[in-house]
């Protein structure tokens, strides 16, 4: 998988909900926060890469 960034949507108990930046219309990206860095919360953008995920400030 390419590198992407991604926004935290939602976040439903254990699990969070991305949406992919540059591909507002793709259906939203439904993961377990543990595989999210410490800090994630709503609004929160992230980048992905190499199979990990780390926050953009």
């Amino acid at each position: 998988m390419e590198p992407k960034d991604y926004t935290v949507v939602k976040i439903e108990g254990e699990y969070a909900y991305l949406r992919d930046d540059e591909n507002k219309d793709e259906e939203d990206l439904f993961i377990a926060m543990a595989l999210l860095p410490p800090g994630v919360d709503v609004g929160t953008r992230l980048h992905y890469e190499m199979l990990s995920f780390e926050i953009i400030k």
